[in-house]
């Protein structure tokens, strides 16, 4: 299960790509679709005949940490100061302020303009909290969800957040946003069932997530969005525009230079403001986001003060790069803070839509060619880990040969799935050796003669004298120095490959019409999958503009074990089925595994308080940060401002 919603996030996103990968995916998360804190798997079931229990917070694996009476989370300063402000940085561009369409490019931050139902906790994988909702019920049946509304929530404009609006924003937002429309397509129905009561009725029972992704929907006032802008013209969420949107969350844009900058200005009269999921969080008076065409000038703008949060995605520029004064004089902190998150499938994902890459065994070929130990021991500092799984450092991870329901599970789709999945277990290919190498290399060699590309004059080519081609596409200039040596390796087997760099644009166009070879992706995961792995796997959404099937998977067997997944029973259903789907895509060689860190690294100038506990699965949630007036005042003095 993913967080749709959680477009709250200001600060860095849940998930941040390793080594500068594709700057759409970052823009995305940090814009915070099919981002933010994910949710997990198994709430338990109502006794058989009760009335549904409304329920001040919903997790799936067992009881929420916090009590219905609770004052505020544990990681939060319920008394820190409000003022000042974050300045953060953003590579590329932005054109629009709706991030509810797929039209445009979206700025950053946007989503703290919005409340949603429930709020989304970064320190449970498992929990949320009723935000707009003061509770929520369901039947044991997960047939429904029925959320009890805040009489004190309101939108910006001082008008209450009613039924009406919730309503609303589930019909229109499915309709104006296809990603949004596929991760809610079995909710078949939303009504006001009370005064401030909203139910949402699914297609079919037993999907135990839905009554939480629910919780996750965007609230959007339906009198804004029917009316009219400024020009008159009737405002429409499936298009770009760079008109203020209207919202009911902690924040509202104050001011916008497209494409360079948005600054967002704290609502003194939030109504939420004093409630226990939102007391000591949004304490900035101003959230500025400068965009800045690539790393190096928005590094030099943080170096200078400009920018005072920095996310680092490049182990060579934490070995290397901060080594400059206010680092020296104790002004500008590095930190490496461990997480609990679910490690993310990165990697190489090929387009299985176009030949040869709908060939397994052009994809394996490919994929034992890539050095990770040459590239972590030569550009990373040996920082990295290998990635081994697309649920990594989770008990969801697929390990040893499958037994018990797993293989149960498997068995269903034996005759669809690669026979390794039942006699070896995975293990990304190891370049650890000379030796090791050559007979990758060898065995990659064998693999292309199988599948018909043989070498004529230095080059593959097939039966009709086509050369074999791979384009790696890339919009990250630094990402170039990590794809030139597998370019080479990629050579010596006589493949025509290359890598091309092309501008945020051109990239987000060829990405959604899939006009590439191979591209870099990540696949974000939490610890309980659900839905959204429809989106990423599912038959469904390969050829659906704008889905994150990049890499076009069609197979009846990850459809089966996908639905396993979304209607699993019980905990132990769901983590044998989700290990027997990380087997099949492993074994498919959908991707070339590239690394994880399991720390966030960040530098800030050190203005920032903090609680002394940090949420366990996005440690460095900058919601929940202040700025110190003493520290601020002492670098303002050092630095001579």
């Amino acid at each position: 299960m993913q967080d749709c919603a959680g477009l709250r996030m200001s600060g860095v996103p849940v998930d941040v790509l390793q080594e500068d990968a594709p700057l759409m995916n970052r823009l995305l998360l940090v814009a915070g679709l099919f981002a933010g804190m994910v949710v997990a798997a198994s709430v338990p079931g109502l006794a058989g005949g009760a009335a549904p229990q409304k329920r001040h917070a919903v997790s799936l694996l067992g009881e929420p940490k916090l009590p219905a009476d609770f004052k505020h989370f544990e990681w939060v300063n319920p008394d820190a100061p409000k003022g000042g402000t974050l300045k953060m940085s953003a590579v590329g561009g932005f054109d629009s302020l709706n991030p509810f369409t797929v039209k445009g490019q979206s700025a950053a931050g946007l989503g703290n303009v919005f409340d949603t139902l429930l709020f989304s906790s970064p320190d449970e994988p498992s929990a949320e909290y009723g935000l707009i909702a003061e509770w929520t019920s369901y039947p044991e049946d997960y047939s429904s969800v029925t959320f009890g509304l805040r009489p004190e929530a309101k939108f910006h404009d001082g008008k209450p957040v009613t039924p009406d609006d919730v309503v609303f924003s589930l019909t229109e937002l499915k309709k104006s946003d296809p990603r949004v429309g596929f991760y809610y397509q079995n909710v078949v129905k939303a009504e006001k069932t009370g005064e401030r009561e909203v139910t949402f009725t699914f297609d079919k029972p037993g999907n135990r997530e839905l009554p939480l992704i629910v919780g996750q929907l965007n609230i959007v006032p339906k009198h804004f969005y029917e009316g009219t802008n400024e020009k008159g013209e009737k405002r429409d969420l499936s298009k770009s525009s760079l008109e203020p949107p209207m919202g009911s969350g902690p924040y509202k844009v104050k001011s916008v230079d497209p494409g360079r900058r948005i600054v967002f200005e704290r609502v003194k009269d939030y109504w939420a403001k004093d409630l226990p999921v939102a007391k000591g969080q949004n304490n900035f008076d101003e959230i500025s986001y400068i965009y800045f065409k690539d790393r190096t000038p928005a590094f030099e703008a943080f170096k200078s003060g400009d920018v005072d949060y920095w996310t680092e995605t490049s182990a060579g520029a934490w070995a290397t790069q901060y080594n400059f004064d206010a680092v020296g004089k104790g002004l500008v902190k590095k930190e490496a803070l461990p997480h609990k998150r679910v490690a993310s499938m990165q990697g190489f994902a090929f387009n299985t839509r176009r030949k040869p890459y709908d060939d397994v065994r052009v994809r394996r070929a490919v994929a034992l060619a890539f050095n990770f130990e040459a590239l972590n021991k030569s550009i990373f500092y040996g920082q990295y880990v290998r990635s081994q799984s697309f649920f990594g450092n989770s008990e969801m991870q697929a390990t040893g040969l499958p037994e018990g329901l797993e293989l149960d599970l498997l068995n269903a789709v034996k005759a669809a799935v690669p026979a390794e999945v039942f006699t070896t277990p995975w293990i990304s290919p190891v370049h650890g050796t000379d030796e090791e190498f050559r007979t990758n290399m060898r065995a990659a060699t064998k693999l292309l003669d199988e599948a018909g590309w043989t070498v004529t004059g230095g080059q593959r080519k097939n039966a009709a004298g086509e050369p074999l081609k791979a384009e790696i596409l890339l919009v990250q200039p630094d990402f170039e120095r990590i794809v030139l040596p597998f370019i080479e390796n990629l050579k010596k087997l006589g493949i025509a490959a290359s890598v091309r760099i092309v501008d945020s644009a051109q990239y987000e166009q060829r990405e959604k019409t899939r006009d590439f070879d191979i591209v870099v992706e990540s696949f974000g995961q939490s610890h309980s999958p659900g839905n959204e792995q429809r989106d990423y796997w599912g038959s469904a959404s390969a050829d659906r503009e704008g889905s994150r099937n990049t890499i076009g998977v069609k197979s009846a067997a990850v459809d089966k074990l996908v639905d396993s997944i979304v209607f699993a029973k019980d905990r132990a259903h769901l983590v044998a089925a989700t290990k027997a789907l990380d087997r099949v895509l492993l074994w498919n060689f959908y991707v070339v595994p590239q690394w994880y860190y399991p720390y966030d690294r960040i530098a800030t100038w050190d203005v920032y308080g903090r609680a002394a506990t940090l949420p366990s699965q996005n440690p460095v949630y900058v919601n929940a940060w202040w700025i110190d007036p003493a520290k601020a005042e002492a670098v303002k003095a050092a630095r001579g401002k």
